[in-house]
């Protein structure tokens, strides 16, 4: 059975109603829209985590709109909800700033962090013939950037920084047609978040030959986001690694969710990793160094796992 055939049917069974008689710890997984990669991470997690407890824990995925909807469902969701959402936004959800604003609640207070899943990552793509090789030679080309998302405003925001947002033509093509611009010449380059190896990156490199651009250390620092490498290979003809950028994501659980149920989650999840990264790389980029990362408040319950293995934690993390 393929990957994506897995995905079906594990989805298909993470959303059929239990049994009333039945006795598991049930748990709500609120991710991302059916479809895309963060979805069908959810899939493979409470696929992993039915199998690693034995079905003691069952974890029921809920579609989500974006980690915003998330968010805001943590002051109303009782007991055992587990959400994703980068650490930033539970951070301007507390202060009430942003999109938050006029809609704090003390609840927002009570969010834990439980495990690191797949980041976002930068990916700034050129077609290889262009011979386009670094951000300078970008000037003059034609670059989709979309628009809506995460790596759209990022994407433009580093334009700005580099000194390159009125010496480019951005594309007015959808990012969900990159790949097909990109090998009939439409445009020249795009720009895309997402775990690696994301499938719109890896669909243009089966297209034509692409080039990955890296950052420098000190543009890295500009953007004042998470510094990432994607590997040598990550993506066909990528014989050397690149240094980007990424926005970390995190798996989230409210105080209501209790310290068994946080340690059993958080243990199986790192037990059953390398199992989900047979099936899908992007689970190989997670690593427990991204523990001392977390930016906030650790779960009591997975705080006990992590001190247990010795991993390095924060200094929010209690």
């Amino acid at each position: 059975m393929t990957f994506w055939s897995k995905i079906a049917v594990a989805g298909l069974a993470a959303l059929i109603p239990l049994s009333s008689a039945t006795a598991e710890t049930r748990v709500t997984y609120k991710s991302a829209s059916a479809g895309s990669s963060y979805y069908q991470m959810g899939v493979q997690i409470a696929e992993a985590i039915k199998a690693g407890t034995n079905g003691d824990i069952i974890l029921t995925l809920e579609e989500s709109q974006g980690s915003v909807q998330n968010v805001m469902e943590a002051a109303v969701r009782p007991g055992n909800y587990v959400f994703t959402s980068p650490p930033a936004l539970v951070r301007l959800a507390q202060g009430g700033k942003a999109m938050f604003e006029g809609k704090g609640n003390p609840k927002f207070d009570e969010i834990r962090a439980l495990f690191p899943i797949p980041s976002l990552t930068m990916h700034f793509v050129m077609r290889a013939d262009t011979g386009v090789t670094d951000f300078a030679g970008m000037e003059g080309k034609t670059i989709l950037v979309g628009k809506g998302s995460f790596g759209a405003t990022e994407g433009a925001k580093y334009l700005d920084l580099f000194g390159l947002k009125d010496k480019v033509n951005l594309a007015n093509v959808e990012l969900s047609n990159a790949g097909a611009a990109l090998k009939n010449g439409q445009i020249d380059g795009f720009v895309t978040a997402g775990s690696y190896p994301a499938p719109n990156v890896i669909e243009a490199a089966a297209g034509t030959g692409i080039v990955l651009l890296p950052l420098s250390d000190a543009q890295i620092a500009e953007t004042k986001r998470t510094r990432l490498v994607i590997p040598a290979g990550t993506y066909p003809g990528q014989d050397a690694p690149v240094a980007t950028t990424s926005l970390d994501v995190i798996a989230f659980a409210t105080t209501a969710m209790d310290d068994d149920t946080a340690y059993e989650l958080t243990k199986t999840f790192w037990d059953e990793k390398a199992k989900m990264a047979d099936d899908a790389p992007w689970w190989k980029g997670v690593t427990p160094e991204m523990v001392a990362a977390i930016p906030g408040k650790i779960h009591p319950g997975a705080l006990r796992y992590y001190t247990e293995k010795g991993i390095a934690l924060g200094e929010a993390a209690k």
